[in-house]
């Protein structure tokens, strides 16, 4: 029995507190309006937005042949290989140069990302820059270069490029669409957090209720608040 009115009580604090968040709806959708607002335009003026081109490399060694699973097994050891030399220094220095880039070769290596999906050969380097056109630029010369580096240095056929990278025209970071809607999301959940926090401690007795809630105590009889009679207005009505 006990058990069960400790269930109806939880039940009615939840219930008490939908009616005091359904009380503060506009403070909380105002709320979740500046935090959109702010987070709009942090997005759009003050992060520099980034693009992402990639290309794939296919790993080959001289005696690579379709009916043979060693040479198939060696290919995919050696993706590993081909991973570091891509972004080693002399590959990167090479790129900086031929495109005359403002950053060194660490800056550079910062910007790429090499992937090699499982039991494959295919290696896929990716680049993210803040200019669309650059970011081509620069996967498609790191493609070109390392796939010669790598044939020179380890005497094997260089990794063949079956695919270029292209112009991107999303941008591959947060986008402003989704940082505002984030921003407005958290900004209605701090309000409505505080606005619970407040109505949790907020003991105030507003009515016999609340009486029987926190003290204890049973209500014994109620004295109406007449504020007519106190302001005067009662007297006069009854006059007339």
């Amino acid at each position: 029995m006990e058990k069960r009115y400790e269930n109806e009580e939880m039940e009615i604090d939840l219930l008490e507190l939908f009616y005091v968040l359904r009380s503060k709806i506009l403070a909380i959708l105002m709320c979740g309006i500046i935090f959109g607002g702010l987070a709009f335009g942090y997005a759009k003026y003050l992060v520099t937005p980034q693009y992402t081109s990639s290309s794939m490399m296919l790993v080959l060694t001289k005696e690579t042949t379709l009916s043979s699973l060693a040479d198939l097994q060696i290919g995919s050891q050696l993706t590993k290989d081909y991973s570091l030399l891509i972004t080693s220094r002399p590959v990167l220095t090479e790129v900086v140069d031929n495109l005359d880039l403002d950053m060194d070769y660490k800056a550079l290596k910062n910007c790429i990302t090499v992937t090699n999906q499982d039991d494959t050969r295919i290696l896929q380097i990716a680049v993210q820059y803040p200019d669309a056109k650059k970011a081509k630029d620069i996967v498609d010369e790191l493609s070109n270069v390392a796939s010669e580096y790598i044939g020179e240095q380890m005497e094997v056929a260089p990794p063949k490029i079956i695919e270029t990278g292209e112009v991107p025209t999303v941008r591959s970071d947060t986008s402003v669409t989704k940082t505002t809607a984030m921003g407005i999301l958290l900004g209605m959940l701090l309000c409505a957090g505080v606005v619970v926090v407040r109505a949790l401690m907020d003991d105030t007795i507003r009515s016999e209720e609340d009486i029987e809630k926190y003290l204890g105590l049973s209500t014994l009889s109620v004295i109406p608040d007449r504020k007519d009679y106190i302001n005067g207005t009662g007297k006069k009505k009854s006059k007339k």
